[in-house]
């Protein structure tokens, strides 16, 4: 599996011909450090004396971040595989008029597969916004460009998952489907780019 790999095999995995892995991954892998920059501060709070207002509330985040972690991990395999799904349907026999009209129908399904692997990580990514504020505010601050790291990898999870969204939908003939893929996106990225300029801005505040 792709989360076992060490970062160079995945490096040298990602620049290989093989389509797979490609973005969708990358956006579950920026997710899953944005998770762990996050638990990292959460960490570091806990552990000064100085922050002892604090730790309870840091203590309880800790658990919450590494379930999304572990999320996100394993979505750089899903995405990798959902994408096999699709070239595998494309495989399939095409003689006759059943084995096309079944061939149709798995290409429409792997498709849309394809394209709810990363929607649901760029949705699921935007949850840790939440956390975000708390450990600006009340988080170590020796650590709060962590945090701006984090936020910088979240923005980036979110775009790509996005993208590699939209690039399924341009095959998926369920008009339906497709607009309203669209406008959850749209929604949701209008949200993500007002939150998260919002917490930069309180990050690079208190960095002057």
């Amino acid at each position: 599996m792709l989360k076992n790999l060490t970062v160079t095999e995945f490096i040298e995995e990602l620049a290989s011909d093989s389509a797979a892995p490609g973005g969708g991954s990358i956006a579950a892998l920026s997710a899953a450090q944005t998770a762990g920059l996050f638990a990292m501060v959460c960490e570091l709070t806990v552990a000064n004396k100085k922050y002892a207002d604090a730790k309870e509330e840091m203590e309880g985040y800790i658990p919450e971040l590494k379930e999304y972690e572990k999320f996100f991990i394993d979505a750089i395999d899903h995405d990798a595989n959902s994408f096999n799904g699709v070239m595998a349907a494309f495989k399939m026999p095409k003689e006759t008029a059943e084995e096309k009209a079944a061939r149709s129908a798995a290409i429409q399904k792997e498709y849309k597969n394809a394209a709810n692997v990363p929607f649901t990580t760029g949705i699921q990514a935007m949850e840790l916004l939440k956390y975000a504020e708390p450990l600006i505010v009340r988080g170590n601050q020796n650590a709060i460009t962590d945090v701006g790291a984090g936020l910088h990898c979240l923005r980036a999870a979110v775009v790509v998952a996005f993208y590699n969204v939209k690039i399924n939908l341009g095959s998926i003939k369920d008009e339906a489907y497709v607009a309203e893929k669209r406008r959850e996106m749209d929604e949701a990225l209008k949200d993500l780019d007002s939150k998260i300029s919002a917490c930069i801005a309180k990050v690079e505040a208190a960095l002057e």
